[in-house]
Parts: structure tokens; sequence; C-alpha cells
């Protein structure tokens, strides 16, 4: 599919955990002519890395981008960029520091900080991070905590793009964790034709209205014009929506 969308000129993104990029699938990634790979960290020990990625084993990350990079070299290509995306929560806020320098010694092209969505945020998550800038939630009380930002009738997201289910639904983002908000299917309709059709309509009429009473909207603040901060080559690129570079300095 990306190898598809590659001659058709569109821009490819994935995102991976990296466990089972051998050598032979990382050839054959760079060879499709993906654009960009985020590759998930969230820890640079094992023991930080495991305490929200069960199950994993960091080793097999840091096993996985060096073949990544490996292969990019060989085959003498820049593509794709490789990112490392580091969910910024509690348990491994004091490693941010560390993944910059471990990127850089991997040659990974820059480190992404996310911040994460909680749930039951209300009265407190020990995955609350306490570094402000990385926390979508403030206290407001003892132990009671509400969302930083105001949920604004707004979301880029909605004319930017949607979520392809496994089965061919369409639903309006990645919020929409179970499928609630079917906009159509693809097995009955084209794409084109679900995009610009009543249930797609109505929802974002909806939300510019009154996206509190989108229920998969009340606990997001994603599409609120909310910078992402891009750790590269020692200095911080903030990305805007669009994915266009839009401020750069030194940190």
């Amino acid at each position: 599919m990306v190898a598809y969308a590659n001659e058709k000129n569109i821009f490819t993104i994935t995102s991976t955990n990296a466990h089972f990029l051998s050598p032979e699938v990382a050839r054959k990634t760079v060879l499709s002519g993906l654009d960009r790979l985020i590759i998930s960290i969230d820890g640079t020990t094992q023991e930080v890395y495991e305490q929200y990625r069960k199950a994993g084993k960091l080793a097999n990350v840091l096993e996985g981008t060096k073949n990544m990079v490996a292969a990019r070299k060989s085959l003498g290509v820049s593509h794709p960029e490789i990112f490392f995306q580091f969910l910024v929560v509690k348990p491994n806020e004091h490693q941010m520091e560390e993944v910059k320098v471990l990127a850089k010694s991997l040659e990974v092209d820059g480190v992404l900080f996310k911040s994460a969505q909680v749930n039951d945020f209300e009265n407190g998550n020990p995955l609350i991070p306490s570094l402000t800038r990385f926390s979508r939630y403030k206290e407001v009380g003892p132990g009671k905590f509400e969302i930083k930002n105001k949920l604004k009738n707004q979301c880029w997201k909605l004319w930017h793009g949607s979520v392809i289910t496994w089965n061919g639904l369409v639903v309006p983002c990645c919020f929409d964790k179970d499928a609630k908000y079917v906009m159509g299917n693809l097995h009955e309709h084209s794409f084109k034709e679900i995009w610009s059709k009543n249930a797609f309509l109505s929802f974002r009429r909806q939300l510019v209205n009154n996206r509190k009473k989108i229920d998969i909207c009340q606990n997001c603040t994603e599409g609120c014009s909310k910078d992402n901060a891009l750790f590269s080559s020692g200095v911080f690129t903030f990305v805007n929506p669009s994915g266009s570079k839009a401020v750069t300095k030194d940190i």
C-alpha cells in the first residue's frame, strides 16, 4: 500500500513499536518509498519502558532502529525520516534528556515529545506528568484535575482526514476508538461520497455548535492548534498541523 501511494506522489507516514524490523523488513520498508517512520520508545531503560509498553522489549526497539538506519545507508537514500516518539508520562519524564542523547547516538533524525491522553483524570492519575508543559491536565484543587485547554468548538482534523477501520468503516478520527460514530462503509460507498455525505456533514456541524456534547471530544485536546515539540539536531522545531516547519529555536 505504501509503494502504491508513493507511486501516486502521496506522502506516507506510519508508526511502529519497532519489534519486527529485521534487516529484511527494514530494507523492504525503505524500498517501499515510505516518507516518515515514527518509532514509539517511551523509555530509555527496560524498567521504565515496560511500565507503559507492557511486555515490550527495549532491546528490540533499539535493534529495529539500527536496522532501519543501516538499510537507509546501504541503499544510499535519506528516506524514510526516522523519529523517536516519546509519550511523556510521570514514570518516564526524567528520561527526556536521555532519549535525545540516545537518538543522536543511533542517528535518528529527531525526537517527538507527545502529551498523553489519560482516562479517569478528574481525581488524578499516576500517569499525569509533573512537567506541566507536557500535561494535558491541570490541578484545580487538592487532587482534582481538569483539561488544561478550553475545548473550543473547532477541530481542524475533521477537515483534514479520518480513520478507516480494519473492516472498512469510516470514523471521524482516532479518538473514536470503538467506532461509535460511523460515517460510512467503504464496501458500500466510495470515500469521496462518505466524506461529503450527510453523516459527516452533520457530525462537523455538531462539533462547531457544541463540541462538549460529543463524548469522544470531551477528553481530547487534538485539533485545537496546539503545537507539537520536535527535537532535532540540537533544536526544538515546532511543527504546525499541516506538518510543515513553522518556527525553530535553539535549546
